[in-house]
């Protein structure tokens, strides 16, 4: 029997609205998940507007090959959005697509379904992978690296300052015992973590910065955010949702780039327009509501940045 899983789309009408939808525009949603955003995004599409949407959840998959099975203007391909260029190139389209959507990091669907793994609040296997069907999972990991590795990844990702102490943990846990249920490794960390922060588990960011290795999700969005460009037409916009300083922080510094154009020496006699500055900021960032914080805490981080090109 499969477990249905509840999923609420974060930022949901400011991220719609930042795409500026053209009814026979051509859209990609980037992070289908359970096909919150894609369905509102395909409301507001005519008969000529098009959907294209990226997971790599089979789960995902799945359940969109049942929510538009019927639907000749939705089509998903199983895989990175790191694949958007290639993908895009192989339909003909790279270079014309109106608007594009990331709502990064994990779903509600996975962190809620303890056999993903994702989870120290209930128990079940340690894997974390987003898809199961490729790579190393967590367990498989943990078991092999080396102790400084893991203690790098969990400082990196998960900015767990006493990442060297928790990684010492885990290997010396390794040596009695098989590593393969979220709670056990949970257990661990708490075990090894001295200082607590308030309202918030002691093992938080060390799973958070193994999910991130795992899934290679901050190098799939560096390679995202370069193809998303070159992927836009012409005033096409880019609207991104991150949940952690991470993801923002690469997103903030990527679409500043691009807005800046050229680095040139200050002195040097150039006209503005000649920078060549290759996308502008569409207003200020935006952060969920009181109302959708009410209703759905998890958006507490979401931040949502928007650019166009130009």
């Amino acid at each position: 029997m499969t477990m249905s899983f509840e999923h609420k789309p974060v930022l949901l009408e400011e991220s719609i609205e930042a795409l500026a939808i053209e009814p026979n525009g051509l859209y990609v949603d980037g992070t289908f998940g359970r096909g919150g955003h894609s369905q509102h995004i395909m409301q507001q599409l005519g008969e000529s507007g098009r959907l294209i949407a990226f997971d790599k959840d089979p789960q995902a998959i799945a359940t969109a090959a049942e929510k538009f099975a019927d639907e000749p203007r939705f089509s998903i391909h199983h895989g990175s959005f790191a694949e958007l260029e290639s993908y895009l190139n192989s339909q003909n389209l790279c270079g014309q697509v109106n608007g594009i959507l990331l709502d990064l990091g994990v779903s509600s669907p996975q962190l809620d379904d303890p056999q993903r793994g994702f989870s120290f609040q209930q128990s079940g296997p340690l894997d974390m992978r987003m898809n199961d069907q490729q790579g190393l999972s967590a367990a498989q990991w943990l078991s092999k690296a080396k102790e400084e590795e893991i203690a790098n990844v969990i400082y990196e990702y998960g900015e767990e300052r006493y990442s060297r102490r928790i990684a010492k943990a885990i290997v010396i846990a390794r040596e009695t015992e098989v590593l393969s249920d979220t709670r056990q490794l949970a257990e661990i960390i708490k075990q090894a973590h001295p200082r607590w922060e308030k309202k918030k588990h002691p093992a938080t960011r060390s799973f958070q910065g193994i999910r991130i290795f795992i899934n290679n999700e901050l190098g799939d969005l560096d390679d995202c955010l370069e193809q998303s460009y070159r992927c836009l037409a012409k005033d096409g916009h880019l609207a991104v949702i991150s949940f952690h300083s991470l993801e923002d922080r690469k997103v903030k510094r990527f679409f500043k780039r691009m807005a800046d154009g050229e680095q040139l020496p200050p002195d040097l006699p150039i006209r503005d327009v000649e920078v060549n500055r290759k996308m502008k900021l569409v207003g200020k960032r935006a952060k969920a509501s009181k109302n959708e914080l009410a209703e759905n805490p998890r958006a507490r981080s979401a931040v949502l940045r928007v650019a166009s090109k130009l």
